[in-house]
């Protein structure tokens, strides 16, 4: 339990300093927020009295608290663009970036950790070298570019594979209890969504992906040679037991406390960084409205976009520390001493 409260303290304080980062820098950059609400038209009166209404003539400080106060109850304020309150878009368009994101974890694991198994258990052979081959091109080649390839690729081999949005346009209709068609639609017993759903994100969930699965397969090599040094692998190895059970019962484990570090990351990063994707694909998710915020200068916006990226990179390390602690409990005493 101490492990516990002292890492949610320590995120609890990234979230505080990277809100006082987020609004020191909407403060500082060009433009007139009131201005930017009320647009080019506007009289100087108008402007002066949203300035009123937007509290930007307050000492910065209870600016500051003021927002902070909004964004633990979850209100951004209004945006400074459409009109609409900040919050309302956000959760209108985060299923849709967390469901890419998901499918693309999803990828990382169930192809990224089971090659770099292979790759360990035959390494320095060809497997292992053509594993490693194919890992440093996932690593190296921009995501952006890898989607616009499998688009190429689908549009002259896969003719009728669709290539931009959610989901089929038969379907836009649909509204689900969730925003993720695909439990949406499994809810609902409607297997004809969940197959556009997954259909429509093969191709950009695999684009974001491949970049991650080079990382965790190397990284799940290089911890499984290692730990198969260990005295207590040579010890059962000595003792005849089937290479199988010792790399699958014993090794796996030890070595999947870097993977699940590196899926921590990722899982916060893609966060933020499927936009590349999501414009390229059409997706129209949270990710792409963060850039879209950040063109138009939308102040609230962006700050909104921000806070929840540092809030799910926060959660997902917490989870991952927990599972690291449940996986190896010597870390977990480690730090409680």
């Amino acid at each position: 339990m101490e492990f516990l409260i002292r890492r949610a303290l320590g995120f609890i304080a990234v979230l505080l300093v990277l809100s006082m980062m987020i609004f020191a820098l909407a403060r500082v950059v060009p433009g007139d927020p009131a201005r930017m609400a009320m647009g080019p038209a506007a009289s100087a009166e108008q402007v002066q009295a949203m300035r009123e209404q937007m509290g930007l003539d307050d000492p910065i400080v209870e600016q500051y608290v003021r927002f902070l106060r909004g964004a633990v109850q979850g209100d951004f304020g209004i945006s400074l663009i459409s009109g609409r309150p900040v919050t309302d878009e956000i959760l209108r368009l985060l299923p849709a970036t967390l469901e890419l994101v998901i499918v693309t974890l999803l990828l990382m694991i169930v192809l990224g950790v089971p090659l770099g198994v292979l790759a360990a258990r035959y390494r320095n052979g060809w497997a292992d070298t053509l594993l490693r081959i194919v890992s440093m091109i996932g690593v190296t080649m921009p995501a952006f570019l890898v989607a616009i390839l499998l688009q190429l690729f689908a549009a002259y081999y896969l003719s009728d594979w669709p290539l931009l949005g959610r989901i089929h346009q038969d379907f836009r209709s649909f509204e689900g209890p969730t925003g993720f068609y695909i439990v949406d639609g499994l809810l609902m017993g409607r297997l004809d969504i969940v197959g556009s759903a997954l259909q429509h994100l093969a191709f950009p969930a695999l684009a974001l992906a491949l970049a991650g699965i080079g990382q965790i397969m190397r990284l799940t090599r290089s911890a499984m040679i290692e730990n198969l040094r260990r005295d207590h692998v040579q010890t059962l190895r000595s003792f005849g037991v089937p290479d199988r059970i010792v790399t699958f019962r014993y090794l796996f484990k030890l070595s999947s406390i870097a993977p699940l570090t590196i899926m921590g990351l990722e899982f916060a990063s893609l966060i933020g960084n499927a936009f590349v994707v999501e414009m390229v694909f059409s997706w129209g998710g949270f990710a792409s409205h963060g850039l879209e915020s950040i063109m138009q200068n939308d102040l609230n916006a962006i700050m909104a976009v921000v806070m929840v990226s540092g809030l799910f990179f926060v959660v997902a390390n917490l989870v991952i520390d927990i599972l690291i602690g449940v996986i190896d409990p010597r870390i977990r005493l480690k730090e409680g001493h």
